[in-house]
């Protein structure tokens, strides 16, 4: 198979939109409409139904990247989103007031999926936020999901989340190279 769906899942700030942004090779298609409810309080706009974009690897393999939106009223997204994705990037904002229980929060929501397929997952904004602290992540995954690639992703930076695909990939045991 040559087109593998991956599945970009967290809270609204993120940075699912900018980082399936920052490594598309054509402009992605994003569902930002103006936000009217406590996410306005982070951000101007929010993403209502997806974002997608593609991501080309060595090897004439192509990513297909869906972004879900991040605020639970828009929750019956992830199902629909999640249905034949090969595997799962999951973002969370380190500079929430309680970032671990976003995590668990939306480990849980997506516990039927991570039960079938792979999960990497990116913390963002540790440049503004420095703790918690990658190893603290680790060990709040250690008895969850045990072997589950953690990063610090700057979701702006191309390297960080072609990085953060490719360890996703590898887990997958997919040929990432030709």
């Amino acid at each position: 198979m040559d087109n593998y769906k991956i599945l970009f899942a967290g809270p609204v700030s993120a940075g699912k939109t900018t980082a399936i942004t920052s490594v598309c090779t054509t402009p992605p298609l994003t569902t930002e409409a103006q936000a009217t409810d406590i996410s306005r309080d982070s951000k101007t706009t929010t993403t209502v139904a997806m974002d997608y974009g593609t991501m080309q690897l060595p090897g004439i393999k192509t990513l297909h990247l869906y972004g879900t939106p991040g605020e639970t009223r828009f929750d019956f997204m992830w199902d629909i989103l999640s249905k034949g994705s090969t595997g799962l990037v999951l973002l969370i904002d380190n500079t929430h007031p309680d970032p671990f229980s976003e995590l668990h929060f939306f480990l849980r929501a997506f516990k039927k999926f991570t039960k079938k397929s792979r999960i990497a997952i990116g913390i963002t904004k540790t440049d503004i936020c420095i703790t918690p602290r990658i190893n603290d992540y680790q060990a709040q995954l250690r008895n969850v999901l045990p072997n589950i690639p953690v990063f610090s992703v700057d979701a702006r930076n191309q390297i960080d989340v072609a990085l953060l695909i490719e360890a996703l990939v590898v887990s997958l045991d997919l040929e990432f190279a030709a």
